[in-house]
């Protein structure tokens, strides 16, 4: 046993009353009820005392009560000497009581300092004081030696017994308390997570929509300031809108794909390329299902890459491919090479930090760059 076992209290959960049933609580008052009714009675049987004789014991009945109550607290609090103090008055009370006749009561004190010492006191405080208190029953008693050995052997083990389910009951109730406390910080992470997923899922799809749609309508400005005709005016707002409409519907398929609410990526992919001229689209592999968080990294970097295409390679022809794997779905996405378009110059939006992002949190990976004739994207995601 190492020295920290013998200076260690007993924890506050094992000294407390959390954790307890109700039933054994009620068990502890009705002791406790029993014990301070068989001390008054005590109190008052004894002949050899007049009226205020048994007043007297009375007080020191109540007297003890009120002293086993406050060493009760000092040890709830860890406050040693309080609780060894409260111990040396419980047992001159003992004392006294042996002194004056009420043997009984003496005796009844004696073996609940013993067993209150073992179960609430460090064991390098308890054993002394118990060893006092069950060395006075073992003087005063008057039963024969073996009987007397066996009864202090039985209290000494039952404060031990005690001991060690009160620090069963701590610790169980140290383990409830660690794991309320990891779900509560799971939970936490996990809208932690999803309000980043949020984040990300407005940031990618009004991004490039807005920054598209800012510079059809710069470049309407400019041309209205300029004297320009109608018809290329007009030209410039009715895109800027197009751009707005499509915002709004990738808007409203982001909000979908927050609710779960998601269609067949593949059909997803057929409908994205049919609205880009010179693309089309192949899949491979035995499909299955994906969660998400991998459908939506697929759509979106699959969303990004054909945007960068109208960008940087007008006029090229594009091959989507959709790969299925036993461990993995791959996106390959591959231009053939163009002009640059007249978005050419407008923000990055979600861009390939953003896509090469997306793939990382899913515990996948991005390649991007050009390649013999134009660009290639390819992403990977476990599944």
């Amino acid at each position: 046993m190492t020295e920290n076992a013998w200076t260690r209290w007993p924890s506050r959960e094992a000294l407390g009353r959390a954790g307890t049933s109700r039933p054994r609580r009620l068990l502890a008052w009705i002791v406790r009820l029993l014990v301070l009714a068989l001390l008054l009675w005590s109190a008052f049987s004894q002949r050899h005392v007049g009226l205020w004789g048994a007043l007297a014991a009375a007080a020191g009945v109540l007297l003890a009560a009120l002293v086993a109550w406050a060493f009760f607290q000092s040890t709830y609090e860890h406050r040693l000497l309080p609780s060894l103090g409260f111990m040396g008055v419980l047992l001159g009370i003992a004392v006294a009581a042996e002194a004056t006749g009420f043997t009984g009561p003496a005796l009844l004190i004696w073996c609940g300092c013993g067993v209150g010492a073992l179960e609430r006191l460090p064991l390098g405080a308890a054993l002394p004081v118990t060893s006092v208190a069950l060395a006075s029953y073992s003087a005063v008693n008057n039963d024969v030696w073996l009987t007397t050995a066996a009864t202090v052997a039985g209290m000494a083990l039952a404060g031990y017994v005690l001991r060690l389910d009160a620090e069963a009951r701590g610790s169980a109730q140290r383990l409830l308390a660690q794991e309320r406390a990891a779900r509560a910080a799971e939970a936490e992470s996990a809208a932690l997570a999803e309000r980043a997923r949020i984040a990300r899922e407005i940031h990618d799809v009004l991004a490039h929509s807005l920054s598209a749609q800012l510079v059809h309508l710069e470049a309407a400005r400019l041309l209205i300031e300029n004297g320009a005709d109608r018809d290329r005016i007009l030209e410039r707002v009715v895109a800027a809108r197009g751009m707005a409409r499509d915002g709004l519907a990738e808007t409203r398929q982001a909000l979908s794909a927050l609710r779960g609410e998601l269609t067949p990526l593949e059909n997803f992919l057929a409908e994205l390329v049919s609205m880009a001229d010179g693309a089309e689209v192949t899949v491979t592999g035995e499909r299955r299902p994906l969660s998400a968080e991998a459908s939506q990294a697929v759509r979106r970097v699959a969303q990004e890459a054909l945007t960068n295409v109208r960008k940087h390679a007008q006029g090229a022809k594009v091959a989507v491919r959709l790969a299925y794997s036993e461990h993995e779905v791959t996106l390959d996405v591959r231009d053939s090479g163009g002009r640059p378009g007249e978005l050419g110059g407008a923000g990055g939006g979600y861009g390939l930090l953003g896509m090469r992002e997306r793939a990382e949190l899913l515990g996948g990976s991005l390649d991007a760059g050009p390649d013999e004739e134009g660009f290639v994207v390819t992403l990977k995601v476990p599944v």
